[in-house]
């Protein structure tokens, strides 16, 4: 008589293939937003100190301009002239209408180039601006 063998059941064991696709998919995520998220702080620029001051997050749907000592208007690590930064902030303020800019003024910056890039905000219908200062030392 012949009787039938059952099916040996297949141990599956840890299967690395998939966990290795899933870290290098969560590894590029975080180094994307890492860099979305990063704080540009131009070195060279000083910026002044205040009293009152409080150290922000970085969040989605704002911008740090910096401007240098002698009137350069930099963002993303970039010197941009203030026609082209207009064209910019024109196309950001088109996709999102609340969107911010901090500006960055160095202490020694005359205001004639603050006011510049004020007026470019205001030329391109950003109403969300703040200056960024830093804490007095004791």
């Amino acid at each position: 008589m012949k009787l039938r063998r059952r099916a040996e059941p297949n141990v599956l064991g840890f299967q690395i293939a998939p966990m290795v696709d899933i870290l290098l998919v969560l590894l590029c995520f975080f180094i994307v937003t890492w860099s979305f998220a990063r704080k540009e702080n131009e070195l060279d620029v000083k910026v002044p100190a205040a009293e009152h001051a409080k150290e922000t997050n970085p969040v989605l749907n704002q911008t740090v301009i910096n401007v240098r000592a002698d009137g350069a208007v930099v963002w993303n690590q970039k010197t941009v002239p203030l026609p082209e930064l207009t064209k910019r902030l024109k196309e950001l303020a088109d996709i999102y209408p609340d969107y911010a800019i901090i500006i960055r003024g160095d202490e020694r910056v005359p205001y004639r180039f603050i006011s510049g890039v004020l007026d470019t905000c205001r030329a391109a219908n950003i109403w969300n601006v703040a200056f960024a200062t830093s804490s007095k030392a004791e």
